[in-house]
């Protein structure tokens, strides 16, 4: 089963299927915005290419941790990440069954 505190840090590098180059986490628990409307589900993460970053519009991407075949860095943790982590832990359980968003 997937949690949230399973989720790999903002600023991890890592490399994914099919894709030839690294990526860094940029978010977490992210949706899409497709036709001017927002996707019912979250995806794990939204990337960038490595290293250049955010170039701008079209340049980040929501992907799911399924497709990360390695972790080439692991972002920051620190108390205050696990303190967030915690609570978005806490919220999602508390609305599992209550319409809430699945994580993807």
């Amino acid at each position: 089963m997937k949690t949230v505190k399973d989720l790999l840090p903002i600023g991890s590098v890592v490399l994914l299927q099919d894709v030839p180059r690294k990526v860094i986490i940029i978010g977490i628990l992210q949706s899409r915005i497709e036709n001017g409307k927002e996707e019912e589900n979250f995806h794990d993460y939204l990337g960038v290419f490595f290293p250049e970053g955010y170039m701008g519009e079209g340049s980040a991407f929501v992907f799911d941790r399924e497709v990360i075949t390695d972790v080439i860095f692991r972002g920051y943790e620190n108390p205050e990440r696990s303190s967030m982590m915690n609570m978005l832990e806490e919220v999602y359980r508390q609305q599992a069954g209550n319409n809430s968003p699945d994580l993807a």
